[in-house]
């Protein structure tokens, strides 16, 4: 499972000229089932995106793609971790590491 921290770079009047563009990013890899979950930070400074089911090198070009980062208007952060444990809710992203 991948955590995918977005920092704004520009601000934020730059950011909402991508927004249409960023929800339709975020809408076709929901779609696709990749992403799990995403939204704003607070302080509104950028966003958070969990996402699972790609390879590391999968997610770094997923977040390449996004109209943000394409823009200019941000940069990612990409922390990998095992979810070992989760809620019923997201029992089928939950990973068994090897011991």
């Amino acid at each position: 499972m991948f955590v995918m921290e977005l920092a704004y770079t520009a601000p934020i009047e730059a950011v909402e000229e991508h927004m249409d563009a960023h929800f339709a990013w975020l809408d076709g890899h929901y779609a696709s089932g990749v992403f799990l979950a995403s939204g704003r930070k607070v302080p509104r400074d950028g966003g958070i995106v969990l996402a699972a089911g790609v390879s590391r090198a999968e997610i770094e070009r997923i977040a390449a793609e996004d109209p943000f980062a394409v823009a200019g208007v941000c940069t990612y952060r990409i922390t990998e971790f095992i979810a070992s444990r989760t809620s019923s809710d997201l029992a089928a992203v939950r990973e068994n590491p090897a011991v």
